[in-house]
This record gives C-alpha cells, structure tokens and sequence, in this order.
C-alpha cells in the first residue's frame, strides 16, 4: 500500500502570508503614489491646470471693430463700410482645393476673376487663414449655400463690414485704400507692443496708402472679445462674458471734395499734379494727381491682372503726383530767384539789364525765348515778361552754395512734413550733393555754367508739387511758412465729440516786408499783363502768379524746340503757381500738367477756375470745362454755375455734354499762336 505524502500546512500559510503582505505593500505605495500625485495636482498645479481646464471649456472671439470714416471738410463721405456676406475658404481644411471650388461654382457664380483673385491671396496668406473667394453674395447665393454647407469642410460663410470708396477713384490717392494683412505686414505688427499687436487679433485687413495707411491706428478702433462655452464636440453653449469693440475713430480731411473733383474734371486724360492750400494754416485744399485708379479693387483682393495692368502702365496711375512727382519748377523759380537777390543785396528792384536774347558765360551761350531779346528788364519785367538773361546772370552772380541756402528754408528739395507718408525730397542741388550723386571723381566737380540753369529752374532742379505750393503760399503769407497738412481732426463714432489735431507754429523766415511786396506786385502784374493776363480777364479778383514750362528731356542750345517732332513724353512740362486773393491770400497752388506745352495755355486756365470756385463760388459752366481739359480755353466761356447748386454726387463732363446733345466750336476760344519757338532752356 502506497503512502500518501502529507502537505506542510504551516508552511503554505507562511508562504501565502509572504506573498499578502508583498502584495499590500505594491497596493500601499501604488495608492501612495497616486495620493502624492493627487496632492501635487491638487495643490501645486491647481492654478496651471485650472486654467488649461477653462481654456479647453471656453473660446475667445475676437470682435473686430467698425473701421472709421474718412470725411471731407464739409462732412461728406469719402471711404464708408457696408455689411456683406462673403464666402471663404480655409486651405489648410480642405483635401481638394480645385474641386472644393469646382463644387462651390455650382452653387454660387464664381467668376474666372475671383478665382485668380484667390490665388494671388493664397500666395501673401500663411495658409492657415480663412481666405475669401466670393464676396458680397445674393440673398439667394446665401440660402444655396447655407442648405449645402454640411459637405463643404473648410467653407464657412461670414458676415464682414467691408470697405466702400462711394466716389471711386476721385481723390483716391489722398484717401489711399485698404487691403488684407500680407506676410511682410505681419511680421511688422507681431514686432509691436503686445497691447497694439493683440488689437489686431482677428483682423484681416490694414491701410495701404495715403490716409487709410497714415491714420490706420485712429481708424482701427479698439478689439473686443467674447468668451463663449463649448462643449466637447466644439458646439457653442453659451456666452460667459462681452468686452465690446470699440469703433474707430472719423477723419476729418481739409480737402474740399467738390472742388477736388473740379480739378480732376479738368486735368481729363493729361497726367499731372496739383496742390491747393490755406496759405494762413496749411491746411491742405486740393492735393491732386492724374491718373487715379479705383481703390475699391484692392479691397476684394485685386487680381494679377489687374495689378499688372496698374503697376505697369506707361501712365503710372499708382504713382502720387503731388507727393513723390519730381519736377523742374522752369520760371516758376524765378520769383524765388528774386526774393534771393533782394534778400542778399545782389539786386535793387530798379537795377536794369539789357535782354538780348541770350547769355554768354566762357564761350558758352544761354538762349532764350524765341531767340528774341527784351530789351531793358528790371526784376519786375523780369518776372512779369519772364527773362531769362536776366535769371542767368542773376544765377552766375549768386552762385550755387547760395541759391542752395536761400531756398531750403522755403522747402525746396526738403521733407515738408505733411500727415501723410510716402514724401519725396526730390533735389535742391549744391556741390555737396554732386560729391553724393556720383560715383565717378570726374562728375563730382561742380562746373560755373551748371549754375546758369538753376536760375531758370532748369538744370539738376527737382521738385514736388507739394513743395512748391508750400513755397508759394509762404510767399504769400508774408514769409510764415506753415506746415502742410491733410486732417483737421478725428471724431469719436459714438460721441461726435471733435478733437482737432495739434498744430505746428508757423516759422517765420524773416524776409523784408519790402522785398516781398516787390515780389508780389511783380506777380500780380503777371495776371494783369504778362503771360497769364489772358487767362484772368474779367477776374472779380486780384491774384499772383507766375507761368512756367520746363524742359522734360535736354533739348542741344544748336536745335529748335519743335513739340511735333517729339514723342508726347519728351514734350514740355506747363506750370504754374499763385495766390489770390493777391492782398488777402486765401489760397495758394502749384500745379503742373505734364509733356502739355506752354504754363500759360494749359496751366493757368485751370488755376483761374481753381480762384473761381474757392473765392466766389462759381463752377465752370459745361462747356467751359470740357474747353479746358482740352486746352481750349484761357478765360471762362459760357456762364458759370453756382457751386452749391452743382449736383452732388457728381456728374462726368462727358456725360454733361451728351445730355447737351453736343458741343458749338464757337464756343471754343484758341489762344493767340505765340511767336515762333527756339531751344530756350525754358519756354513759358
């Protein structure tokens, strides 16, 4: 019989109590573990973690702002907002971008337009934004797509307030526009202050040029938020808390819109620039440059084609005339010249001079009008009949050092300072900056003869137009030259309060009253019987002026000045510059029209309708205006309109002389065929 082997019992029981007692301790320090890491949750990283918790239960929306309005000083609109759907896509969302967009044309109109549109946006955007492909949809393009909206990931419709020019392109390169935030743009504002970067959190688009560009923080408002409760699943369950948005503020331009529209009325189809200004404060009446372009495009987006077809043009629609236009000022200079000679005792007003026609300086000879001499020239003939020996030998006399110092303080070739960027210097020449001009030793040297044309405004002269109405109307006031300046003030949305912006004191350069009426009784004979008296006759006012046409390529001293043998663009630049009323100045210009011809037949003209409007309220009548922008006219024709009677929003001259049923040519007055032309540096 076999024997059973007994179990130690004791020693199970020992064992299994070993193996208890190992197990609890496991548990133990497990749940010992979990506790310090509850402790530590709960106590040193409750702050942390409540937070992040907030974060994953909430969203923060940003609310963008209601951009202000920019106004003319009479109060009327010139950049508004408006409320529109647009449809937009996020790239990164979508897996098949074309057919994304294939299935929404079916849907909405997508045009081939809006599709390059998007392209050139994707290009500037940083792929995670949420781009637009239509703008300012139908009612009904609302409701097709709204029903459709579940198969479109990455396609949202939204609610925007858009940026309006009521008016186009009139004014346009004052007013400037606005345009979606590109990269480089970006980066600009991520490198401000946290509280100014943050205010443009959910913002998409920022000022371009001009007033939109220059004013963007006053016209931006304030951001707000919203911070809303989502569940799990991203869906909205509530709002927690509002911090509105703040509109931004109105700006107040100085322009005159109605008479800024005159002005581009008249410049028609000629390229060109003019400035018109408040002599007494600066402020800023006109500020005009031809062509213009449409501001509303780049608003939406604008196409490669389209962008192509403005930065490419021979006419250079984008360029600011009146701002970074540089010019030879021609015998608009020479009342300068004058005021110089007075003022650094080289002249007397009586001191004579024998015009013979032309000037020689080292074997060198300086022609002049038509190879035809003036006789005895004072400085008034000089400046009234416009000599130009007697502006040579007065150039040679001062030198180049001290037309430089004279004129400077008045603004030539310097930054004036106008409350809008982008300002050219253009050049106020002087030895110094030949040494800086050119690289070549033999170059750098400043030759006598190079002087001679500067006192014609010729030769290395450059100048704005906004330069040189600031240097007028400092003439005007009596030697104070104020700063030029676009806005009168900006104006709180909510409150209408007016805050008026802060003004710089007048500099007083410190010209003898006497001198400057010599000048100035000197212009004044120019409009009364010298080269623009024909475009001032009948005037019910007094005015100064001075014509001026400058050479837009170098014409050979040997070669007669023929304009039907030159290309439209190698023609003369026509100038002028005035003020009127001529005791009382209320307004100061400058203006050219470029590759015209003669100041006197295309530039004065427009002045005298300028005075007419500002000073007596009187617009041109239809036929009178169509005359001038065709270089027609010298004195009004027709009978003019009441300014406040002219209907509003404007109507195109065109338009104006259909609805005639046409034009009389005896309605037309040619001016008088000036004497026969030579090479004269400056012809006026």
């Amino acid at each position: 019989m076999a024997l059973t082997e007994l179990r130690n019992v004791e020693a199970d029981l020992h064992r299994f109590r070993n193996r208890a007692l190992m197990l609890a301790a496991v548990i133990a320090v497990c749940f010992l573990l979990l506790l310090m890491r509850l402790v530590y949750l709960q106590i040193f990283r409750h702050a942390e973690l409540q937070a992040q918790a907030e974060v994953n239960r909430t969203t923060i929306v940003p609310l963008t702002p209601a951009r202000g309005l920019i106004l003319d000083r009479n109060g009327i609109p010139l950049a508004t907002n408006y409320s529109a759907y647009t449809l937009e896509i996020t790239p990164s969302e979508v897996d098949d971008l074309p057919k994304t967009i294939d299935e929404l044309a079916q849907l909405v109109d997508i045009s081939p337009r809006d599709r390059l549109r998007f392209r050139r946006l994707m290009q500037e955007s940083r792929g995670v934004e949420s781009l637009p492909i239509r703008i300012r949809l139908s009612d009904e393009e609302v409701a097709r797509f709204t029903v459709q909206r579940y198969r479109f990931k990455g396609v949202e419709l939204r609610a925007r307030l858009l940026r309006n020019y009521p008016w186009g392109d009139l004014g346009s390169h004052v007013v400037g526009y606005i345009g979606r935030i590109n990269r480089s743009e970006k980066r600009r504002i991520d490198a401000w202050p946290a509280e100014e970067e943050a205010n443009y959190r959910g913002t998409d688009y920022i000022g371009k040029l001009g007033v939109e560009q220059s004013f963007e923080k006053q016209l931006h408002g304030q951001t707000g938020f919203e911070r809303i409760e989502t569940s799990a699943g991203g869906v909205i369950m509530r709002t927690l808390a509002t911090n509105p948005d703040k509109p931004g503020d109105n700006v107040l331009l100085s322009i005159d819109i109605k008479l800024q529209h005159l002005v581009e009325q008249m410049f028609g189809d000629r390229r060109g620039a003019l400035v018109a200004m408040d002599p007494r404060n600066g402020e800023i009446l006109a500020f005009v440059s031809k062509p213009t372009f449409d501001p509303n495009i780049f608003v939406e987006g604008v196409d490669q084609e389209a962008w192509q077809e403005l930065n490419e043009s021979i006419e250079k629609p984008l360029l600011n005339r009146a701002l970074r236009g540089i010019y030879p000022p021609g015998s608009t200079y020479k009342p300068f010249m004058a005021l110089a000679a007075l003022e650094l005792g080289k002249r007397e007003p009586g001191t004579t001079i024998v015009d013979a026609g032309s000037w020689t300086l080292g074997g060198h000879t300086y022609r002049s009008h038509g190879d035809f001499g003036l006789g005895v020239v004072d400085m008034y003939r000089s400046i009234v009949k416009s000599s130009n020996v007697y502006y040579y030998a007065l150039a040679n006399d001062l030198g180049v050092e001290a037309i430089h110092d004279f004129m400077k303080p008045l603004g030539f070739g310097q930054i004036t300072g106008i409350d809008i960027q982008g300002e050219v210097r253009g050049v106020l020449p002087n030895q110094d900056w030949k040494r800086r001009a050119f690289k070549q030793s033999n170059l750098q040297r400043w030759f006598a003869g190079e002087t001679i044309s500067l006192g014609i405004g010729q030769g290395y002269n450059t100048f704005t137009m906004l330069q040189l109405a600031t240097a007028t109307a400092t003439l005007a006031n009596d030697g104070l030259r104020q700063r030029p300046h676009l806005v009168i003030g900006t104006q709180d949305p909510q409150t209408l309060r007016m805050r008026e912006t802060a003004k710089t004191p007048p500099q007083d350069l410190g010209y003898n009253p006497q001198n400057l009426e010599t000048v100035r009784r000197a212009l004044v004979g120019v409009t009364q019987e010298g080269t623009s008296a024909r475009s001032f006759v009948g005037a019910k006012y007094l005015s100064a002026g001075k014509t001026g046409t400058a050479q837009a390529v170098t014409i050979s001293q040997k070669d007669k000045y023929d304009a039907r043998k030159l290309e439209e663009h190698q023609r003369d630049h026509a100038l002028y510059m005035a003020f009127a009323p001529a005791d009382e100045p209320r307004i100061a210009i400058a203006l050219v029209v470029e590759n015209a011809g003669w100041g006197a037949e295309q530039a004065a003209p427009i002045a005298r309708r300028v005075f007419d409007y500002w000073l007596l309220g009187q617009y041109p009548s239809v036929e009178d205006l169509y005359a001038v922008r065709q270089g027609l006219a010298a004195y009004p024709i027709g009978r003019p309109r009441l300014a406040a009677e002219v209907a509003w929003p404007p109507r195109n001259v065109d338009d104006e002389v259909k609805a005639l049923g046409g034009l009389k040519r005896a309605w037309f007055q040619k001016p008088p065929t000036p004497p026969g032309r030579t090479s004269a540096v400056n012809r006026c």
